[in-house]
């Protein structure tokens, strides 16, 4: 049997310096008495504490008169010393922002960008990050760290993009290793979909959820599992690609993306003659703009979308069991006319359906997931890399 490991000094002053910094992050302004009782560790411990994070500009000090606190010395902490930047590389958009480390987002910006391929949207992203700096007043050194979400599988071992054909160039790429001598910081690449489902967890209808699925129906389609808490990758990086679970390659049956639908709008229109509004292109949003003015064709083509969605989901809730799932994306963002024929479904088909829901972020979900994964990261790196 190998002997017990000990907790080291070192060890123990991280962990201290992390529960202070955490307390000061939840209230601050806050006390060295009022750390101390908070979090039950002595006051000198707290000050030795204190001591190591005002060293790392992790925290600061603030006058307590100032705070109608007379004679005691407050503490908060220092949102702007590490700075964490995003990125969504979709086929459409570019997205990116900045936050701070209070999560605070400290600038935005999305750029269209249809047709570019992947070393364009490269110059694009380096362009972002420094226009997003101007506006928020901020500087590169400042900055921990990106994480960046793409439309594709991202191979674990050899960090290579894969099952990415929307955006011309990206497949095989390496992503993270140029994009980070580009922007000369560490860069971390995520599928968009995972990055999502960690979004609604952190800020959207995911929060205090353990065990749910994302699911994205827009142009394309993909899912983001998180269970137990967790984000479920898979062994090659593809969790998710649940357009693989049921739909033969060039097959449009099942396939409830906005090609598909349309596709299917087109056909049914040719099938019924005259008597219905919807007309070429037949693009989603009309068809569902259509549905909700009361055409009674555009609200048959909807019925099939949401029978598509349901038979996407069904697999899903069947093999992981998830307690929730989100709906995003251009068409599963249309929850007043899905949601309800999708649980009715569900809850004939399933002995234990899932909850649906559609995502409380929008286009924001991707960003946010890459916002909290960095964040989390540059609170980690501070810790490790200060002095």
């Amino acid at each position: 049997m190998p002997p017990a490991t000990s907790a080291t000094p070192s060890m123990l002053r991280t962990l201290n310096e992390r529960t202070v910094l955490e307390a000061i992050r939840a209230d601050a302004p806050i006390s060295r008495a009022e750390i101390s009782r908070r979090v039950g560790i002595s006051k000198p411990t707290v000050s030795l504490a204190l001591r190591s994070l005002l060293g790392a500009g992790l925290v600061r000090e603030v006058d307590g008169a100032a705070r109608g606190r007379y004679g005691a010395t407050l503490f908060e902490s220092v949102p702007e010393a590490r700075l964490v930047l995003g990125l969504d590389i979709g086929a459409r958009f570019l997205r990116a922002a900045i936050c701070d480390l209070r999560g605070d987002v400290r600038a935005r910006q999305d750029v269209e960008v249809a047709g570019a391929d992947a070393p364009a949207l490269l110059d694009a992203a380096a362009d972002l990050r420094d226009q997003l700096l101007v506006a928020a007043e901020l500087s590169t050194p400042a900055i921990d760290g990106a994480v960046i979400g793409v439309p594709g599988a991202v191979d674990p071992a050899t960090g290579r993009v894969r099952l990415a054909g929307n955006i011309p160039g990206l497949e095989g790429l390496e992503l993270g290793r140029e994009l980070s001598s580009r922007l000369g910081l560490r860069v971390s690449v995520e599928n968009d979909i995972n990055l999502a489902a960690v979004g609604e967890r952190w800020r959207g209808v995911g929060r205090g959820v353990q065990s749910f699925a994302f699911l994205s129906v827009g142009t394309g389609l993909g899912a983001g599992l998180v269970i137990r808490g967790e984000l479920l990758r898979g062994h090659h990086g593809a969790a998710g690609e649940v357009d693989y679970a049921l739909m033969e390659p060039g097959s449009v049956e099942d396939d409830p993306c906005a090609a598909a639908i349309s596709a299917y709008a087109a056909e049914a229109a040719r099938s019924a003659g005259p008597g219905t509004r919807l007309e070429p292109p037949y693009s989603v949003p009309s068809i569902f703009g259509e549905a909700r003015a009361g055409d009674p064709l555009a609200q048959a083509v909807v019925s099939e979308a949401a029978r598509r969605i349901t038979a996407h989901v069904m697999p899903i809730a069947a093999v992981a069991d998830v307690e929730l799932v989100v709906l995003g994306g251009g068409i599963g963002a249309n929850g007043d006319l899905l949601l309800a024929p999708i649980r009715e479904r569900l809850a004939s088909q399933l002995p234990f359906p899932p909850r649906v829901e559609v995502s409380s972020l929008a286009d924001a979900a991707v960003l946010t997931g890459a916002l909290a994964i960095g964040l989390r990261a540059a609170l980690e790196n501070a810790f490790s890399e200060r002095a």
